[in-house]
């Protein structure tokens, strides 16, 4: 057993109440590494051509089929009403590669010029139940998320809402959904990484980082807490967990570096190494898989295997040209997961709140 299991143990004991069983279980990722299809590199998937798949005119039809079922709202969409019965086994075998695959899956060719916002926001609602149960994703209680840059460059706004560059993370669902509606005149650039990959290249060049990690980070709350909550979450939440054999990861360095440019939580030397490690590795040629996504096309990721990213863009003049993406947040409810990752995500997502927007008013003179 390398010298450095006895140390995480201790410091484990100290700093969380683990049972004895709970350690012992977490030992075998952390001296072995973590297997998985999603633990994939560049050089082995090679583009996204890999993982694309191009809809065909059943599939067009079966999803025009179940729109109309559905009627005008987006309240009420849900896999049991949303029907798609002719294509159930295509969606099966996105659904498996999405969950036990590569973690990711490219549908192209929706024709976007046939549906109106509403009509496509529903249609899109509706085929993500298919990959999970969706959920709120701000105070706004966005089922659908609207990507688009109203924020410009200012930090203060919620990432999907601003033109900033985002570090590789993870978001606060186990699958994410992107549908693209138009592009950045300049940018924007969709990047992906397996966290799995980052994971075992950690264990093989520095494995004395990775207890860190597995105890994991106080995350700022960015406003969205329920009143009368604290700004920063109460427990440690891992970066890396392993819940019955089955792996995860929770990544958002914005949010732990905000905890510490508040003053609410002071970062030990080693503890901002391993996070400088783990953002070092994940931007390596070969572990992060950048791309362009076009109009019409659907990604769905598993967000508790892959790192997700986009570089900064600019956007046109004109409202009709500028940037618009759609977002999901799904959650796959039987998947085995750790108290600390169940607390991150919630069952609902983030808790709808009247009045209150996604922009972030600092408690103190943060570095913005």
């Amino acid at each position: 057993m390398p010298p450095w299991i006895n140390h995480w143990r201790s410091m484990l004991e100290m700093n969380i109440p683990l049972l004895q069983e709970d350690i012992t279980t977490m030992q075998a990722p952390l001296i072995n590494p973590l297997e998985h299809p999603a633990a994939w590199t560049v050089s082995e998937i090679g583009s996204k051509e890999s993982f694309a798949i191009e809809l065909d005119r059943r599939h067009i039809d079966a999803l025009d089929r179940a729109l109309v079922g559905v009627g005008r709202s987006l309240v009420g969409i849900s896999r049991e009403t949303f029907k798609l019965d002719s294509i159930a086994n295509d969606i099966d075998g996105w659904r498996q590669t999405v969950r036990n695959g590569l973690g990711i899956v490219m549908l192209r060719g929706l024709p976007l010029d046939r549906y109106e916002p509403s009509d496509l926001k529903r249609l899109y609602l509706g085929l993500g139940t298919h990959f999970g149960r969706p959920v709120s994703q701000s105070s706004l209680g966005d089922m659908v998320g609207e990507v688009v840059n109203v924020g410009g460059k200012d930090k203060r706004e919620r990432a999907y809402r601003n033109s900033r560059e985002l570090k590789l993370h993870t978001d606060r669902c186990d699958h994410l959904g992107m549908l693209c509606v138009r592009p950045a005149i300049e940018g924007g650039i969709s990047g992906y990484a397996s966290a799995l990959t980052i994971h075992n290249i950690m264990l093989q060049e520095r494995p004395e980082l990775l207890p860190l990690l597995y105890r994991g980070y106080y995350h700022h709350r960015f406003g969205e807490q329920a009143p009368g909550d604290p700004h920063v979450t109460k427990e440690r939440i891992p970066i890396f967990s392993v819940a019955h054999g089955v792996p995860s990861v929770i990544y958002i360095r914005g949010y732990i570096d905000l905890a510490v440019e508040e003053g609410h939580v002071v970062l030990t030397g080693p503890e901002r190494e391993a996070l400088d490690v783990l953002d070092e590795i994940s931007n390596r040629s070969d572990v992060r898989l950048n791309f362009l996504m076009e109009p019409g096309d659907i990604i769905f990721t598993n967000n508790c295997l892959l790192l997700h990213t986009r570089s900064a863009f600019e956007d046109a003049k004109e409202p009709a040209r500028r940037r618009s993406l759609l977002r999901l947040w799904l959650r796959e409810d039987d998947r085995p997961m750790s108290h600390g990752a169940l607390l991150h995500k919630g069952y609902d997502g983030i808790q709808r709140r009247d009045g209150k927007g996604t922009y972030y008013v600092p408690t103190v003179d943060a570095a913005f």
